[in-house]
């Protein structure tokens, strides 16, 4: 049993805290790793402030993981130590559904185990990436390509994937006009993306005080969505319109935008409930739609994609005295556009 380093949080309302936390023994397709770096997404800030329901206290978020194999189980074919590799969004599913079967983890019948705030098989709670080290089965880690570094992979895990799974569902590609909601975490990584699958790709946020970034992402357009003009001008002309902000949107006006058989997928995931006018949908054949991550085999997919086009998250490295400052930042849309925990710093 391994003793990590880690980062705690008592309470929705508690700092976090330097803490110790133990890991379990290797089992026979376990993989140790020791964490370089990890990501902050706006998940982990959503449940260490309880507003996803109730959190068994205390935890230890973190799924954005990068780092390097120092250990694994006698029946481990997949790594050997000194791999470099990553975790993401789950640690664990049954295997056997027929989404697992599909390679669609994420969508298991039985539940998928969370890297945090979960329940792994052998009854005990899931503590994430914040930490030193993390036990996680050979069949969930990921192989980080050569060329991407440690800090710009950990949020591919979980900002690249969230993105690139919804992208690749629907077949943004040549011919399709993509309009990505939001320019922050998700959205800035879904117009990197977008644009290598070769689309056009529209940014769609409240101003234009990232512009500039935008269009240097790859955006060919760029519209402020509290400009009441934008909506005018843009009725009916997306094939696909990805939602990236945890918010509370106008889903009417967004559905206005889409084309025939056009499709607006929520990848954000607001605490509020949302509401739409159906008639809206049926009008133009238009769908509404949701997307979770996406399974380990299109997780590695989109590393491989990501390697190849030269893809990485822009990112703030930070110590990890400075989370709580970093959460803070994060909801008041102070980041450009991700921020990386160096894990060195436990």
């Amino acid at each position: 049993m391994v003793t990590a380093k880690a980062r705690a949080v008592d309470g929705p309302d508690q700092p976090f805290r330097a803490a110790e936390i133990k890991r379990r023994d290797l089992d026979s397709h376990d993989v140790l790793i020791e964490i370089k770096y990890a990501g902050i997404c706006h998940s982990d800030i959503h449940t260490a402030h309880g507003e996803w329901g109730p959190v068994n206290y205390p935890l230890v978020p973190g799924h954005e993981i990068a780092g390097i194999v120092t250990a694994i189980g006698p029946n481990v074919l997949k790594y050997t130590i000194g791999d470099r590799v990553g975790v993401g969004c789950m640690v664990g599913s049954c295997g056997e559904c027929e989404n697992c079967r599909n390679g669609e983890e994420q969508y298991c019948l039985e539940g998928k185990v969370d890297t945090y705030a979960g329940v792994d098989k052998y009854g005990e709670p899931t503590q994430g990436g914040y930490s030193t080290h993390i036990v996680v089965p050979e069949d969930f880690v990921l192989r980080i390509p050569d060329n991407i570094e440690f800090d710009v992979a950990a949020p591919l895990l979980c900002a690249g994937i969230t993105t690139y799974s919804p992208l690749n569902h629907w077949a943004a590609g040549s011919g399709k006009k993509i309009a990505i909601v939001g320019m922050g975490g998700l959205g800035h990584m879904a117009v990197q993306i977008a644009h290598a699958m070769g689309a056009e790709v529209t940014v769609l946020s409240q101003t234009l005080k990232k512009k500039d970034d935008g269009y240097k992402l790859g955006a060919d357009n760029y519209y402020a969505t509290s400009d009441t003009e934008t909506f005018e001008k843009l009725a009916g002309y997306f094939d696909l319109i990805i939602n990236t902000v945890s918010a509370d949107i106008d889903l009417n006006a967004y559905l206005g935008l889409l084309t025939l058989d056009g499709t607006l997928v929520n990848v954000g995931a607001p605490a509020e409930p949302l509401s739409l006018n159906v008639i809206n949908l049926i009008g133009h054949r238009r769908s509404f739609a949701g997307s979770m991550i996406g399974g380990i085999r299109e997780t590695q997919e989109m590393l491989d994609f990501c390697a190849k086009h030269n893809i990485v998250p822009k990112i703030e490295v930070i110590t990890a005295d400075q989370i709580d400052e970093a959460y803070e930042r994060v909801l008041a849309s102070d980041v450009k556009y991700r921020f990386v925990i160096d894990i060195s710093t436990m």
